[in-house]
């Protein structure tokens, strides 16, 4: 009888080059964690930048504050993705608080 298969030995190999992979790059990942959330706050304060701007076109006057978005749908929140807080300034610039 002529049966295919892996055997033990195979998979046990399979499993262990998997293990590998997954210890050399979990910690790379968790090193460049803060690394992403920073530039995914810059990206989104210029999508929240940019919705100032369309904002300002279709209502033909800049926003009073990142409320007015929120409340016209133009931005959902006012967190970056790395949890700090936009601020807006009366000349229509979005920023990071510190």
């Amino acid at each position: 009888m002529n049966q295919k298969g892996f055997t033990l030995i195979e998979m046990l190999i399979v499993l262990l080059v998997i293990s590998i992979l997954l210890i050399i790059t979990v910690p790379n990942i968790i090193q460049h964690q803060k690394s992403i959330r920073n530039k995914g706050c810059e990206a989104f304060v210029k999508m929240v930048q940019a919705q100032v701007q369309s904002y300002q076109i279709d209502e033909n006057k800049l926003p009073a504050s990142l409320e007015d978005l929120k409340s016209k749908g133009y931005i959902e929140s006012a967190t970056c993705p790395n949890g700090k807080s936009l601020k807006y300034d009366s000349d229509g610039k979005v920023s990071v608080s510190e």
